[in-house]
């Protein structure tokens, strides 16, 4: 006898019963992640408009300027006619004086401003030569791109062409490619980086090749091992049979098989192709100046971090840091959506 459901009322979902149905949601997708990584992107893209200054120049009069929202600091110093060196904290020559308050005598105390106050023309200060951080981290995020783009490109392709040669006529050729990639991998980077930048000097071209040839052996080993896998394939056979070509089954049949694979792989590989491209430019060995890297710019403020100018280092770093790890995250959650064992633990 089928049950009377008619005096049941549903009743509509509460506010907390929306909010976290909403939150789950929510949780799914990597919100943040992609919220920065828009912000590099955009920044890298639409530089020239939204950078508020000149990257490359800036004023000496400028320098050292902190940031927007800190203020300056003064002192009351007595005016002197002569100044030792261990009196520059609490007293003040009668010629600097004079610059100040025309009026200004020996034996008068003068209030000195000893560290500028922020400015909302540089919203994020200045560094030692008076160029606009703001603007410096904007077109460094563009040269990141670049470098990214370029290095994962023509490296990745490399290694993707390599890790299906080697996955599907293994053998002598698997063996020779495979030591090949232990080869490259067992070579310091930094070290290659150093002899390039020595022997043919320092250049966007030189940094983008070291990259190129640190990236192509992670691709091509995951393409190997994600080849040895899809040639069993029943698919894979029947091409075989049907007479397809060796480059129409590489690259018709079974690359595609590899393309999640690869998606996942290089998200990850763009940070840390930003975090060695960083370094090296930290090292000298990067981007010449004066276009600015993150990684340089890191390496200009490094000297003054003792003298309380902090902010040259720090939001570079910051940058550096919020980039690699929203393209980590990112890459973890693309493998999960990605994999189907993993999906199935959702």
């Amino acid at each position: 006898m089928a049950a009377d459901l008619s005096g049941i009322i549903i009743a509509p979902p509460t506010t907390m019963a929306r909010a976290a149905g909403a939150y789950r949601k929510f949780r799914r997708w990597p919100v943040i992640p992609l919220f920065l990584l828009g912000l590099v992107v955009f920044a890298g893209l639409f530089a020239p408009l939204i950078s508020p200054h000149n990257p490359e120049k800036g004023e000496l009069k400028d320098r050292n300027i902190p940031p927007a929202w800190l203020g300056g600091e003064t002192a009351l110093k007595l005016v002197v006619e002569r100044l030792s060196i261990n009196d520059r904290g609490s007293q003040v020559t009668l010629r600097d004086a004079l610059v100040i308050n025309p009026n200004a005598k020996v034996g008068d105390q003068l209030v000195i401003v000893t560290k500028p106050a922020g400015s909302t023309k540089f919203l994020l200060g200045t560094d030692h030569l008076g160029r606009d951080v703001l603007s410096r981290i904007i077109y460094g995020a563009r040269i990141s791109l670049i470098v990214s783009i370029v290095t994962l490109g023509v490296g990745g392709s490399i290694g993707v062409v390599l890790g299906l040669a080697a996955g599907y006529y293994g053998g002598w050729v698997d063996e020779t490619l495979m030591r090949l990639v232990d080869i490259k991998l067992a070579i310091p980077l930094i070290l290659i980086a150093l002899v390039l930048v020595i022997t043919l000097g320092q250049s966007l071209a030189i940094i983008v090749t070291v990259l190129c040839l640190f990236i192509w052996p992670r691709f091509a080993r995951q393409v190997r091992g994600e080849v040895l896998q899809l040639k069993n394939m029943d698919y894979v056979s029947l091409a075989k049979v049907s007479g397809a070509s060796t480059a129409r089954i590489l690259f018709i049949h079974i690359f595609p098989g590899t393309i999640n694979t690869l998606i996942v792989v290089a998200t990850l590989q763009v940070g840390i192709v930003i975090l060695l491209e960083s370094t090296l430019s930290f090292l000298g060995a990067g981007v010449p100046p004066p276009t600015p890297a993150w990684g340089s710019m890191v390496a200009d403020g490094r000297d003054k971090l003792a003298g309380g100018v902090w902010w040259i280092s720090t939001f570079p770093g910051l940058a550096i840091m919020l980039t690699v790890v929203s393209l980590n995250l990112f890459g973890d959650w693309l493998r999960d959506k990605l994999d189907p064992r993993l999906r199935q633990m959702e």
